[in-house]
């Protein structure tokens, strides 16, 4: 049996023990740096809450608190994610193998499950409001909702770059998306408001805004939810692997295939090839890492050839 782990690195290449060793994970290009946007959207969301706080209490509307809690959950889920983006370029350890990288999943997870939470209260408030309805001042409500649409969109500009390479930056980039959303919809209300007069415009465009925003959500905590239980990522076919590596030459079995998210951005893999006819040579498993990078976007890939189809491996009986 050997066992070959594909490393881009030529320096890396090595014999021990006996086994030839090719350590398989290409490093793609270094992830664009957001410390910038993150630093600029929490500077930003804070002056935001502060402004919708004062006002919202002065124009009695609570469509702007509503928005103020939901930008407030927003400086808190920048901060979280840009811990973690800054976590994921920690160097690995004896212990944390792979480093931090992990980090960004629990991130995105993290703003995810909260930005729902955050919605729950908001929409329990607008319904109470049905109950207890209160004046509202629209042109307070129009001006204030109106800045906050300028500052969302900006700060959501900051991370749509970034936004289909990365779900934690995909996560900041909904967040602040949403609030954009968000504050469009408070302008709408404060202009309704003024023109008819129904102060129960305020809570129901409440309401409505909170169900565009959690159908937004949804597909961000799947995502990461997969992500974290360590799901083959989404855009990976795994019947479409198998079906690559079932058909290389003088490959006459797989077992133990697996394709698991190691960060946000990066994926690993890990199969047993059985290959009877002899050894193919470590250019037989710098190809295959070559192709997965090519074909599947798979960086991170260790194959393991076993020379015999007899041989009792431990895990054959773990295939997926």
């Amino acid at each position: 049996m050997a066992e070959h782990h594909h490393h881009d690195h030529e320096d890396h290449q090595h014999d021990e023990h006996g086994h030839d060793h090719h350590h398989g994970h290409h490093h793609h290009s270094p992830p664009k740096d957001f410390n910038s946007a993150f630093a600029i959207g929490i500077a930003l969301n804070v002056g935001i809450v502060v402004m919708q706080t004062v006002y919202g209490l002065i124009a009695h509307s609570t469509a702007l608190l509503a928005d103020a809690g939901h930008n407030l959950s927003d400086v808190l889920s920048l901060v979280v994610a840009w811990g973690a983006a800054g976590l994921a370029k920690r160097p690995a350890t004896a212990r944390y193998t792979y480093g931090l990288r992990g980090s960004s999943i629990i991130a995105a997870l993290f703003n995810a499950v909260f930005l729902l939470v955050v919605l729950g209260g908001i929409a329990w408030e607008a319904i109470r409001r049905f109950a207890e309805p209160v004046e509202v001042h629209g042109t307070i409500v129009m001006t204030v909702a109106a800045i906050g649409i300028v500052i969302n969109g900006i700060s959501a500009w900051l991370f749509a770059s970034g936004r289909k390479g990365d779900i934690n930056v995909r996560g900041a980039y909904l967040h602040m998306l949403s609030d954009a959303v968000v504050s469009f919809g408070v302008v709408c209300a404060g202009g309704l408001i003024i023109l008819t007069g129904w102060t129960w415009l305020d809570p129901a465009v409440t309401l409505i805004i909170v169900g565009v925003i959690v159908h937004g959500t949804w597909g961000l905590l799947r995502d990461s939810w997969g992500m974290a239980l360590a799901a083959v990522p989404r855009g990976i076919e795994p019947d479409a692997v198998r079906a690559y590596l079932s058909t290389l030459a003088g490959v006459k079995r797989i077992h133990d295939l697996h394709i698991w998210p190691m960060s946000t951005t990066e994926t690993a893999l890990t199969c047993h090839l059985v290959v009877p006819d002899g050894h193919p040579g470590d250019g037989f498993t710098m190809q295959i890492a070559q192709e997965l990078r090519e074909r599947f976007k798979i960086g991170h890939s260790t194959i393991q050839v076993e020379l015999g189809e007899d041989v009792d491996c431990s895990l054959a009986d773990h295939a997926a």
